[in-house]
């Protein structure tokens, strides 16, 4: 495992996002648009999380987000930002806080 600098870690952003609406990308069987809400902004984030989620599960979740990434282009929609899920073997497992934190809190 390659490692990096504390300097390096501290200019990651890493945020409380709550979805506020999800749907499925037309064209993909895995692609989900999110739309979050980061406090005073909201974003809109396409992850790669639809054969595990169903959107309509996922309306009303905290997730954690890194929000200061380049925006990228997936099937012609701009993600901006990128949700944070663990690699398991049946799928990603989205991060998420253990209690209820408010949108756009910083995560230290």
């Amino acid at each position: 495992m390659e490692t990096i600098s504390y300097e390096e870690f501290k200019k990651i952003d890493l945020r409380v996002a709550k979805i506020l609406t999800a749907e499925r990308v037309e064209g993909s069987d895995k692609l989900l648009k999110l739309v979050v809400s980061l406090g005073e902004e909201e974003r809109q984030i396409v992850a790669g999380i639809g054969k595990v989620y169903l959107p309509e599960d996922l309306v009303g979740k905290e997730i954690v987000v890194v929000a200061n990434l380049e925006p990228r282009k997936l099937l012609g929609l701009e993600s901006q930002g990128m949700l944070l899920a663990a690699d398991a073997e049946d799928g990603p497992i989205l991060l998420a806080p253990d209690k209820e934190s408010p949108p756009g809190s910083i995560i230290k």
